[in-house]
């Protein structure tokens, strides 16, 4: 099962993934499919279902062969049950189930399968995956060759590639549209009709949490731009109550459009057990469009670092957790806050038994006071190393490593390898 929010890509995907994998594919599309739902309301019978599938599809289906694709599976919940008798009675059938909306569908007495399907998480393309659909394969080998080259002669022109993902985001229609026609205004309409679309998603599934919902995604730029990013519910209007909107937060959460990043109050492992379920960050899944939802103008995004500078962490934070939610566990990804102190870690991640403390610097003009305090004065004793993100080269000092904006990926990876291996 793959799932994660609309417009991703999943339904190209798997569709290029079953004409090149197997000899046929057989696509069954959910949405308001009144034959699909009556062939699987009948009961759950493997052959008759497989049979009156190639019918309908006009396809032969095959064992290890061909690829049965139910997309926007969400709309007939019993083919989310049935996969669980694929799995047991039919294992010769390679089976996969798409949906934007599976985190918050409504399965009624249907049984989930657990331990039956692989769940997948498909994100928004990544500053990487961006790089290689502008065709821009030179730069990214040498990025991946001469990360730790100081100064770097190409630092320039990959600053201007993350601008350009800054505006565009890692949505697959606004990356496509931008590599052929290079035209912000096309790029803008495509993102401004895909919030449209969650919205409506929001109005037809979150039933009576729409209103609060709505709100919550709104309020999510003005949010990102304080300088203390936890949420604040009395933004959302005077007087609110974390307990009347939580519904809803944790609604956008589970449809993908947000990410919910928890703060812990300690700094041991398990990470998990430290949690403060009071104090949290919200962010939106895509930085492009976190530009169409604050009205970002294109002129201030693609000219100049007005992007890294006038909206300094609201971006960078943004584009910096779209890398890490595709490498790292969501639940795995905290923030640090002391009560009653200016000491914050924008990210703390947990990576087997190593803490990682994560600092992002907008531009290369940065002071680590609180990353230092963190790592040489409070912890100590845990002897950590911490992670600095900003414009500057790479930089690795006793206590902390600086890495480029635009590398992130590629020394992740690199760190993410060489730990596990240790």
């Amino acid at each position: 099962m793959i799932y994660g929010a609309r417009q991703v890509g999943k339904t190209y995907i798997v569709k290029e993934f079953g004409k090149t994998e197997f000899k046929n594919l057989v696509y069954i599309n959910c949405y308001k499919n009144h034959v699909v739902k009556e062939i699987f309301e009948e009961d759950i019978n493997i052959p008759r279902i497989i049979t009156q599938l190639s019918a309908l599809s006009n396809e032969e289906i095959q064992p290890e062969e061909t690829l049965i694709f139910f997309d926007e599976v969400q709309e007939i919940p019993e083919i989310v049950g049935s996969l669980k008798y694929f799995f047991e009675d039919a294992p010769e059938y390679a089976v996969i189930a798409a949906g934007s909306l599976l985190g918050v569908m409504d399965l009624g007495n249907i049984s989930f399968p657990t331990g039956k399907v692989n769940m997948l998480h498909m994100y928004p393309m990544t500053f990487i995956e961006f790089l290689e659909a502008l065709n821009e394969d030179k730069k990214l080998d040498l990025i991946f060759k001469d990360l730790q080259k100081t100064p770097n002669p190409l630092s320039q022109k990959y600053e201007e590639l993350l601008r350009e993902y800054y505006f565009v985001g890692g949505m697959p229609e606004a990356v496509n549209d931008f590599r052929q026609n290079k035209s912000p205004v096309r790029v803008r309409n495509i993102q401004n009709e895909i919030l449209n679309a969650y919205y409506s998603d929001i109005a037809k599934h979150a039933g009576n949490q729409t209103q609060r919902c709505h709100q919550i995604f709104e309020n999510i730029p003005s949010q990102l731009a304080k300088e203390n990013k936890k949420f604040i519910f009395g933004a959302l209007k005077k007087g609110a109550r974390a307990s009347e909107f939580e519904l809803a937060i944790q609604w956008l959460v589970d449809a993908g459009l947000v990410y919910k990043i928890n703060r812990v109050s300690k700094v041991e492992l398990p990470l998990s057990f430290y949690v403060n379920n009071e104090g949290f960050k919200l962010f939106l899944l895509d930085v492009g469009l976190l530009g169409a939802l604050s009205q970002v103008p294109s002129s201030i995004a693609l000219i100049g670092n007005g992007l890294f500078t006038e909206y300094k962490g609201a971006f960078t934070e943004n584009y910096l957790l779209s890398q890490l939610v595709t490498l790292f566990p969501q639940k795995g990804i905290t923030y640090f806050a002391k009560e009653n102190s200016k000491v914050e870690i924008d990210f703390v991640v947990q990576l087997e038994d190593k803490i990682i403390p994560i600092e992002v610097k907008a531009e290369d003009n940065v002071k680590s006071k609180s990353l230092r305090q963190f790592i040489t004065i409070d912890n100590k004793e845990k002897n950590l190393k911490g992670l600095r993100f900003s414009m500057k080269g790479f930089i690795d000092q006793d206590w902390m490593v600086n890495v480029p904006l635009w590398a992130v990926i590629p020394y992740l990876n690199g760190y993410l390898k060489d730990k596990r291996e240790v």
